[in-house]
């Protein structure tokens, strides 16, 4: 409830004053806005306070870095607002090998003359995949657009109306095919298509088949899809190419997820896939697949406007290094150890937890996040604390993101490591 202020405007100090005695050279606009505010407040019936702390606090404030790391305990694995995958520590190795100066990027050291930054990570993932050539762009709508354009554009793509879908932040599928020139055409129903579908709407302007990956998105019932292969087949009676998108994509076998090396293997010509999921890396559009294809990618004008930096090409580049030996990626790739981790050792954590913060344990349910796997469901446990924490836990340094359940604060084991797990300790004790 407003109050009468004790001050008033006329005993409210010039910016000048405020910032006087401070060397901070934010010092004059910070005063600027802190007075702004008194105003206001003033006008309204309130006492703005010590204004030279609230001078201090806006320093800090505007001074303290945005984009700061978190400790997620929400239970969801690749999760979006929390920047999806964390990298492995190989990776984050590579990432500050080649930020703390200067790098071969675009250089052959061989030869002494310019060189490609694509070939840092072209022929690992022709490697691990077994495609002819790959390319990586800054994130899978990217290679989507620059797949789409170089192929497409100015004729027609077939796909499925099942699989013309909205994924996060209002990404739709049928706006990129309109961005890159491609003309849509839609094929079969909501719940049913077939093979036979594509091939009746081909043309002599069909440039390509495509089929994208349902992300979150699942129809259950009666309902049909062409198998990869079926598809496969029917692009080469049509002489065109089929381009999968597979959104998350992994490259070691999970349940239910299909594999860049599968989706190759059954016939795609090109596949699509993000760097930043199930792979475990930082944000990237890869395209692997035939040679010819993937050249035509890389010589259209939109791969400058898409391509990856290097940080983010050293960051994937330490990534794939870690699958040449698989059983090593599923120890040291956050992702999949988050994944492959066994409930028990999730319990264990979940109890030193609760038992240093004095919190119950509950049994929870976790998930994949990121549009992959989203019908399963990783057994999982949480060190339950008080609902009040929450707001004062994000606060913290480093913040702390549960889930809010039924009036108490989950914070759920398995997306926190042994490290975090007693960082997150530390955070409810500071907040209690």
């Amino acid at each position: 409830m407003a109050y009468r202020a004790s001050v008033e405007l006329r005993d409210l100090p010039s910016v000048d004053e405020l910032a006087r005695d401070h060397p901070d050279p934010l010092a004059v606009t910070a005063a600027r806005e802190v007075l702004a505010r008194a105003r206001e407040e003033i006008r309204g019936g309130f006492d703005p306070g010590d204004l030279a702390a609230r001078l201090e606090q806006a320093l800090a404030a505007a001074r303290a870095p945005s984009l700061r790391r978190v400790l997620n305990a929400t239970g969801v694995i690749v999760h979006t607002n929390l920047g999806r995958a964390p990298l492995a520590a190989a990776a984050l190795e590579r990432v500050q090998d080649a930020a703390r100066g200067y790098s071969n990027l675009e250089y052959d050291l061989t030869d002494g003359a310019r060189g490609s930054r694509q070939d840092h990570v072209s022929a690992i993932l022709r490697r691990l995949t077994g495609a002819e050539a790959a390319i990586v762009v800054n994130n899978n709508a990217g290679a989507l657009l620059l797949a789409l354009a170089a192929l497409a554009e100015g004729r027609e793509v077939v796909v499925s109306r099942g699989e013309l879908i909205e994924i996060g932040d209002g990404f739709r599928i049928p706006d990129v095919l309109a961005r890159s020139g491609a003309r849509l055409v839609e094929v079969g129903t909501t719940n049913r298509t077939r093979a036979a579908d594509y091939e009746r709407a081909a043309g002599e302007g069909t440039a390509l088949l495509l089929r994208v990956h349902q992300s979150n998105f699942r129809l259950v019932g009666f309902t049909e899809r062409p198998a990869l292969a079926e598809l496969a087949a029917v692009a080469r009676r049509l002489g065109v190419p089929l381009l999968d998108d597979l959104g998350s994509g992994a490259l070691v076998d999970l349940p239910d997820e299909p594999t860049a090396q599968q989706a190759l293997a059954e016939g795609a010509d090109l596949v699509a896939f993000s760097g930043d999921k199930l792979l475990g890396g930082p944000q990237a559009g890869i395209v692997v697949g035939r040679a010819e294809l993937v050249e035509s990618l890389r010589r259209h004008p939109l791969h400058r406007a898409l391509r990856a930096d290097k940080l983010a090409l050293a960051a994937l580049e330490g990534t794939l290094l870690l699958y040449l030996e698989p059983e090593r990626a599923l120890r040291e790739v956050p992702v999949l150890r988050m994944l492959h981790e066994d409930a028990a050792a999730v319990r264990a954590r979940a109890e030193r937890l609760a038992g240093a913060v004095g919190g119950g344990v509950e049994e929870t349910v976790a998930r994949v996040g990121g549009g992959a796997l989203p019908l399963a469901e990783l057994p999982s446990y949480a060190c339950a604390v008080e609902e009040s924490l929450a707001q004062p836990l994000r606060g913290h340094e480093p913040p702390l993101i549960g889930i809010v359940r039924d009036g108490r604060l989950l914070l759920d084991c398995r997306t926190l490591s042994e490290e975090e797990a007693e960082e997150a300790a530390a955070a409810v004790r500071a907040c209690r």
